[in-house]
């Protein structure tokens, strides 16, 4: 039997329903319950088809590891329970192996959850495709790219600590082999106005805080700021501290993140600057004047802030000062200027630092994109992550509002329009019927808001040509003519209200057409007068409008993959129900069920319910669809509940699959419970036959022991009796024997009987006339046999220096007893010296040589008797620096020492290196190396030194020869009893002479032709314990000891 494959499927131990496309019945309060019982135990992601539904917990779960980043990887989309994994992978794989364009849309609220979840993304992609430094190198930019951007695009909100205030797509371009080679990234719809004000209990955008908190006090200083939050006007200090954010550690991030994606040192310095220019603004004040003409102006407080400004940004003062004063118009050769008051001049201010702010951003982007683009010009693949605002309905909607809205808009009818489409195209290549489904299309909508004739926007522009905009009533009455439903005539004249596919939303008229008052020098480098255009620049609508109509086509280009995010901290079915309404997720639900509810390949679905039926199970041998089509007509399904399709089967009806899975699931049980029948018979037959085989083994082992036991009984039966026989046969003759040698032993001890008593006749009288000197004999023999037995266990230790001896117990014994000490003595040191090595002996011979000259006759021994000879102190051989003299001599040295040769002259002291060869005696520079005289062994006569703790030597030459014209050489050492036992040692050696040693407190010296004195006396010195010489007369030395 083969073994079966054992897959996984959605369908598995399912907590609710995975799928909701399978919910049933159908409706709002069962889809909201299915999220939550999914949510309670953890299962935060459902699908809706191929959707993703994330209802967000806003705490962590152990499901991103990289064990379930392998779990995920390569699998089918359906195999294993939803996640984000899952999708990522599936639009991996088909960018990757079907050459397919990708683009995975984020929705949601805003605070949902969106930045993470397309975080997730980009490290699931980043984990599974391929690797190497460039391939890296590549996703470290991409994924640190994210942190820069949240930097500068990112607030805490009432929702969200981390919230993005910006819009983002990014293109991720991979290779062939589906290894990333950069990417792309646009931005939509900054959230200028956070610049400038925030709302209660939310931030400035993250940067400010982090730079103040980071920075080091240099860099605070170089950008003119102070760490000191309530300095500036355009933070707020209700939420400037967040729990849980350590704002300097993510500045030192964003600066390392910089870094990565390849931003220069001097580029990071502008930016820092822009960011401290928009804080200062902010502290920027003015108060009002009248002029002659009854004009109001302004003027600014303090000039220091705008002198800062001016040295940060590099405009000058005077060009910005004016900006905020006065606002100039310029209408072909003609300019107007006219001045601002107090209100005109801040609100100049606040709109200076969003666009200042703005262009920032801009630049950032623009930036990243540079360093992240993909270096080569191969055909690339492309996978898109769109993360934007989701539908926003507030109590006061504004232009904002309504251009995210209108973004959401275009998103749900390409998303509509590319589901059916999907689903249009399966149902084609499958030759299935395809049916028209009725769906709500928001294109009326879009048009609404969209139309180039008569659409908001382009009234909205409309109203931007008009020079004054101080009311709105001709933008409403346009509004009035234009609108196709007014059937609320209870509305207020400043508000229109559009009916969106996700539930009306009111907005309020004021402020969509305001213009900003700053003068467009401030913003616009400075040109040639007749390069300057004086066209209209786009209205902030017209741009967005342009943007979203780009990343529709580019979406269109793309297969789409959805994720929708819903924000739930502890799953409020209120909150949930209202994002379930406005993402239209149970209009997704009904547009993906409307044809058929369930579809899947004929294998895994033959695979999964082969089992109910015998046709099928365990073993189909023709085609897959066969097996279903018999499978489904054993289980009597209705034919208009299922269609066959080229490669899938088609369910309409969830009420189907869900029967399906209840046959399934009970006849595992039967399976199950049949398995364990089998099991357990196959287990107590196994058991049975076991026991038999054992049996018989233990009975034959048994007869085998028992036999073996009564052989050994009768064996040791038989050896008893035969020892029995074999010791009385023994002792038979034993007895015989003893008896005869008995009689043997009785003549001869009676012969010698017979034999003592006649010597005992004959010796007696010779006995009684020595009887005295036997006794003093045999007395004197027990008393030395004793006194040697005492000895040995009074015998003292081995060692020479031991002098302990056992008294002599008689006085006879006296010369014994010295003589036997004596040769004790000399055996322990014979013991002792047997365990000299060579080099040990020659040490010892030295020392010995040593106490015979100079023990009792100089000073100077006792010190030196601890002292080992160690001859060669200087080690030429290893001294680099005597290189030179090494090679100049070839025999061994003896002795290398530093001495102090005493000049002739004027008895000073000189060192010199004094060395001592088998033949020669050399003196040498000690810094130089150079030997300065060498004299043969042969001509040095005698060694001169005097009996007191000094140093000091004379070296006596042979009259006569080359050595000796200068005369003999008095020296100065710490080693002199070293030095001239081994002179002494070496010159027996070689002449065959004995060196004579002269120890004299006074002794002559030959210097040139004059022979010199030379004196010892006790004296106190200067130098302490230093013997000193000195010069007295031409005919005398004196050297003073202590």
């Amino acid at each position: 039997m083969a073994k079966m494959e054992v897959k996984t499927s959605l369908l598995d131990n399912m907590i609710g329903v995975g799928d909701m496309v399978l919910l049933e019945p159908l409706n709002e309060e069962t889809v909201i319950n299915n999220l939550k019982k999914r949510f309670d135990h953890n299962e935060i992601y459902t699908y809706i088809g191929s959707v993703v539904i994330s209802v967000n917990p806003y705490r962590s779960l152990p499901i991103y590891s990289p064990e379930k980043v392998e779990d995920y990887r390569n699998r089918n989309f359906y195999e294993l329970s939803p996640h984000i994994f899952a999708l990522s992978d599936e639009a991996y794989r088909s960018l990757r192996d079907q050459d397919k364009d990708q683009c995975i849309l984020i929705t949601g609220e805003s605070g949902a959850g969106k930045t993470e979840a397309s975080k997730l993304v980009m490290s699931y992609v980043a984990a599974v495709c391929g690797k190497g430094a460039e391939v890296n190198q590549v996703k470290e930019q991409l994924l640190q790219s994210n942190p820069v951007l949240e930097a500068f695009g990112n607030a805490k909100t009432v929702r969200n600590d981390n919230s993005s205030r910006f819009g983002k797509y990014m293109d991720i371009e991979f290779d062939f082999k589906g290894d990333p080679l950069g990417g792309v990234i646009s931005n939509y719809l900054l959230e200028k106005s956070r610049v400038v004000k925030q709302p209660r209990g939310e931030r400035n955008f993250h940067v400010f805080y982090q730079l103040l908190s980071g920075a080091s006090e240099e860099l605070l200083n170089k950008l003119k700021l102070e760490r000191d939050f309530s300095r500036y006007n355009y933070l707020s200090l209700d939420s400037a501290k967040v729990n849980g954010v350590d704002d300097a550690a993510n500045f030192r991030t964003v600066r390392n993140a910089m870094q990565i994606v390849g931003f220069m040192d001097h580029e990071v310095e502008s930016v820092l600057e822009v960011v401290a220019a928009v804080l200062k603004l902010g502290n920027i004040e003015f108060k009002p004047e009248s002029r002659v003409n009854g004009l109001d102006e302004s003027k600014i407080k303090d000039k220091n802030e705008l002198k800062e400004i001016c040295e940060l940004t590099g405009i000058d003062q005077s060009v910005l000062e004016r900006a905020f004063s006065f606002r100039t118009v310029e209408a072909k050769q003609e300019k107007v200027s006219t001045t601002l008051n107090v209100a005109q001049a801040y609100y100049a201010r606040d709109a200076l630092a969003k666009n200042l702010y703005s262009r920032l951003f801009s630049w950032l982007v623009n930036r990243i994109n540079e360093s992240i683009k993909a270096q080569t010009k191969v055909r690339k693949k492309v996978m898109g992550v769109l993360d934007i605002y989701g539908f926003e309905i507030f109590e006061d909607n504004s232009f904002e509002q309504f251009i995210i809205n209108y973004c959401n808009e275009k998103l749900q009818q390409i998303f509509i329009e590319l589901t059916l489409k999907e689903e249009q195209e399966e149902y084609i290549r499958e030759d299935i019927e395809w049916t028209h489904i009725e769906y709500f299309n928001n294109a009326i909508i879009c048009d609404l808001i969209e139309n180039n004739t008569n659409g908001i926007l382009a009234m909205l522009d409309e109203e931007c040509l008009r020079p004054v905009c101080a009311t709105h009533q001709h933008f409403e009455s346009r509004m009035s003519k234009c609108s196709r439903f007014l059937n609320d005539t209870s509305l207020p004249h400043s508000c229109f209200r559009i009916q969106h596919y996700a539930g009306k939303v009111l907005y309020q008229v004021e402020g969509p057409c305001g213009r900003p008052a700053m003068p467009q020098s401030v913003f616009v480098p400075r040109r040639e007068p007749c390069q300057i255009n004086l066209k209209r620049p786009p209205t902030a609508g017209s741009q967005f409008k342009a943007s979203v109509a780009t990343l529709m086509k580019n979406l269109q280009t793309k297969n789409p993959n959805y994720i929708s995010i819903l924000a739930a901290h502890i799953f409020n079915e209120g909150l949930v129900c209202h994002q379930v309404r406005y993402l239209g997720l149970l209009e997704n639900v009904r547009v993906r069920r409307a044809g058929y509810a369930f579809r899947q390949a004929y294998e895994p679905c033959l695979e999964r319910y082969k089992m109910l039926c015998k046709q099928t199970w365990p073993h189909w041998k023709g085609p897959a669809r066969a097996g279903v089509e018999v499978l489904f007509n054993e289980l009597e399904i209705p034919v208009e509940e299922y269609s066959f399709g080229r490669s899938k089967i088609f369910i309409r009806n969830p009420r189907t699959l869900f029967k399906l899975e209840d046959l399934r699931k009970q006849r595992l049980e039967d399976l199950a419970t049949l398995i364990q029948k089998i099991y357990r018979g196959w287990k107590c037959r196994t058991h049975f036959l076991l026991m038999r085989k054992s049996q018989i083994v233990i009975a034959a082992w048994y007869r085998r022991y028992a036999q073996q036991k009564r052989y050994q009984q009768i064996k040791s039966s038989t050896l008893v009796i035969q020892s029995y026989i074999r010791g009385w046969k023994a002792r038979k003759i034993l007895r015989e024997l003893k008896h005869q040698k008995r009689c043997e032993e009785a003549a001869t001890t009676i012969a010698a009987y017979w034999h003592g008593t006649q010597v005992r006749r004959e010796y007696r009288k010779f006995f009684r006339a020595n009887a005295g000197k036997k006794i003093y004999e045999f007395t004197l023999q027990r008393i030395v046999q004793k006194y040697f037995l005492e000895m040995k266990n009074k015998v003292p230790s081995l060692s020479p220096i031991d002098k302990n001896w056992p008294s002599r117990p008689y006085l006879f014994l006296d010369s014994t007893h010295k003589e036997l000490k004596r040769i004790f003595h000399l055996w322990r040191c014979k013991k002792y010296r047997d365990q000299f090595t060579d080099q040990q002996k020659l040490i010892y011979e030295e020392k010995l040589e040593a106490s015979e000259l100079f023990k009792d006759k100089k000073a100077l021994y006792p010190s030196s008797v601890g002292q080992p000879f160690q001859g060669p102190y200087l080690e030429i051989n290893k001294n680099p620096k005597y290189k030179k003299l090494k090679d100049a001599i070839e025999e061994k040295i003896i002795i290398a020492e530093v001495v102090n040769k005493i000049n002739r002259a004027n008895g000073k002291s000189t060192s010199r290196i004094f060395l001592l060869t088998n033949n020669n005696l050399l003196l040498a520079d000690q810094k130089s190396g150079q030997i300065k005289s060498e004299v043969p062994l042969v001509d040095v006569t005698k060694v001169s030194m005097s009996s007191q703790n000094d140093g000091f030597f004379a070296v006596h030459l042979k009259e006569g020869s080359e050595a000796a014209s200068k005369g003999d050489f008095l020296f100065s050492s710490d080693h002199l009893i070293e030095m001239a036992t081994k002179l002494y040692r070496t010159t027996l050696s070689q002449t065959r002479q004995k060196l004579n040693i002269e120890i004299s407190d006074e002794f002559l010296v030959q210097f040139r032709q004059d022979k010199v004195c030379v004196k010892f006396i006790q004296g106190n010195q200067k130098n302490g314990s230093v013997p000193t010489c000195k010069r007295k007369n031409n005919r005398l030395l004196e050297v003073a000891v202590p």
